[in-house]
């Protein structure tokens, strides 16, 4: 496993600091790969996403932390930024306070407007190992 993180390209960088989502793959018990949209953010070189203790993302993460990433640039389809990584660091220490910094990003709004009793939010931190990019096609830009 690197030491550092792979580093996301200029030409691609500004999809992070976008309202694109982020669509993590995990790899289920059976083999079968699972898809869902998430809300990110980075830290650094590490890429945040935040979920719930007990839900499907977490209970797979924590025990398979390999995971694939890709985020599609929400000003132009043809662009996007992929990325397999690793799951480096499970915490519930500043979730709650994540959640609400996602929900500032994504909904304009100061505090996760859609918490529920009892749920634990936790914040994972992923670190790219390989990324891969496309760009337009001449014509297409």
């Amino acid at each position: 496993m690197p030491d550092s993180a792979a580093q996301i390209p200029d030409s691609h960088a500004h999809i992070l600091e976008s309202k694109a989502l982020l669509q993590l793959a995990i790899v289920l018990k059976d083999g079968t790969p699972q898809v869902s949209p998430v809300w990110f953010d980075t830290e650094g070189d590490l890429i945040r996403i935040n979920s719930v203790r007990g839900r499907l993302k977490d209970k797979v993460m924590r025990a398979r932390p390999a995971v694939a990433a890709a985020i599609v640039d929400p000003e132009n389809p043809f662009s996007w930024l992929g990325i397999r990584g690793m799951v480096v660091e499970i915490t519930e220490e500043g979730a709650e306070a994540h959640i609400d910094l996602l929900a500032k990003k994504y909904l304009g709004v100061e505090i996760y407007p859609n918490r529920q009793p009892g749920q634990v939010r936790v914040l994972y931190k992923i670190r790219p190992e390989k990324v891969f990019t496309m760009a337009p096609p001449p014509a297409l830009k």
